[in-house]
């Protein structure tokens, strides 16, 4: 997935400008599920202050779930559910693809129901493209279309995507303490 980050800071005479300009380094398209992609495109420390974005989130190590009071921007690709649903497809790449391109993120999947998942975050998520179904585990769906928006509580859910296109959606997750 190629996310061009454009990042600006104050210079030393103490005016704005852009400090880099350039593809987001953490950025992967899975080998394993055709159409599936991801960027994580910023991240910033607990307590961070203006001007002070974090180039740590540049390293494969910095996780894609904040911790409290840190934040993440990421893009994801959703390809159509029928691309996981080929004979072909294999969970155990996917998933080892996915721990690899996601730390962090990957742990919190559970393995008895794909796709669901929960985080310690708020997180505030827009569909940029396409559609996209919102399912939570009290068994509601919410089909969510170009620009809605959902704001997620930590709650457990899953996407999905029902179609046979693509959905983008942009997330920004911030860290919460624990329930």
């Amino acid at each position: 997935m190629q996310v061009r980050r454009v990042v600006t800071g104050i210079g030393p005479e103490g005016r704005s400008g852009v400090v880099s300009d350039a593809p987001a380094p953490r950025s992967a398209e899975f080998a394993s599920v055709p159409g599936f992609a991801s960027a994580l495109i910023w991240s910033t420390p607990a307590g961070a202050a203006v001007g002070q974005g974090t180039p740590k989130d540049d390293s494969p190590q910095v996780s894609f779930v904040p911790g409290p009071g840190e934040t993440r921007l990421m893009m994801v690709k959703f390809p159509p559910d029928s691309v996981m649903m080929r004979p072909e497809f294999d969970g155990a790449a996917f998933g080892a693809e996915f721990a690899r391109n996601a730390p962090g993120l990957a742990e919190t999947f559970e393995m008895d129901h794909p796709g669901m998942h929960t985080t310690n975050s708020i997180d505030y998520d827009v569909v940029l493209d396409g559609e996209i179904v919102l399912e939570l585990d009290d068994g509601r769906e919410v089909i969510l279309r170009q620009h809605d928006v959902v704001v997620q509580n930590g709650t457990r859910h899953a996407w999905r995507n029902r179609t046979d296109r693509p959905a983008t959606m942009l997330f920004v997750l911030v860290g919460a303490g624990r329930r």
